[in-house]
């Protein structure tokens, strides 16, 4: 197993009436971070919000290229990024102790926090596809390159941490420093893990192995 440290690139926030970040997903130009009560586009070049949608957001955040997913206590939303409409809901699969959430080969994979799992489901019904087991609390979920990454945090450790989806071994981690805690976890895509701060508010840029 690789093991490294966690090289934070830089932070952003907190921001104004946004106490916790509780999910994270990029749509290609904004960082997206739910904040509660609300959606937040964060320019990760400027550092500053361009654009919130009033929605419920209690856990992780998804990106499909044209819709927002969003857990919101025991339900997962689909919104409408043009217009911030909430189109569809299904039963979120932890029934409300789900965490982490992404978007990959056509599907949703939503992390459960203490049951310390990953679900592969239907985006459409919520059905379970797959179910893969973690060995840490389940915080955050990315998918890059073909490559399945989740974040980690139990008391003052935090990693965020490659696994093979087919047996949930870890295969690489990289951890945070001391303090610093993943509430949501998203990759850019181009060498960036997007990293939810929780009740610090901040969301932390984190270099990506190569």
């Amino acid at each position: 197993m690789k093991h490294a440290q966690a090289e934070i690139i830089r932070e952003y926030g907190p921001f104004p009436g946004a106490d916790a970040v509780h999910g994270v997903t990029f749509d290609g130009r904004y960082v997206w971070f739910a904040s509660g009560d609300r959606l937040n586009a964060l320019d990760p070049q400027t550092g500053e919000i361009a654009r919130t949608i009033d929605v419920a957001g209690s856990a992780g955040t998804a990106f499909d290229g044209k819709h927002l997913f969003q857990i919101a206590a025991d339900r997962i939303q689909k919104i409408d990024l043009a217009t911030g409409r909430v189109v569809s809901t299904i039963a979120s699969p932890g029934q409300g102790g789900d965490s982490g959430l992404a978007w990959a080969e056509g599907t949703l994979w939503v992390g459960q926090h203490l049951g310390r799992k990953i679900y592969q489901i239907d985006p459409e019904t919520g059905a379970i596809l797959r179910t893969i087991e973690s060995r840490r609390i389940v915080t955050g979920v990315t998918w890059v390159d073909g490559k399945l990454w989740h974040g980690t945090w139990e008391g003052e450790e935090s990693d965020v941490r490659r696994i093979d989806a087919s047996t949930g071994e870890v295969l690489e981690t990289l951890d945070m420093p001391a303090g610093m805690g993943v509430s949501g976890l998203e990759s850019d895509g181009a060498g960036r893990f997007f990293c939810g701060g929780g009740s610090s508010g901040k969301v932390r840029a984190v270099r990506s192995p190569k």
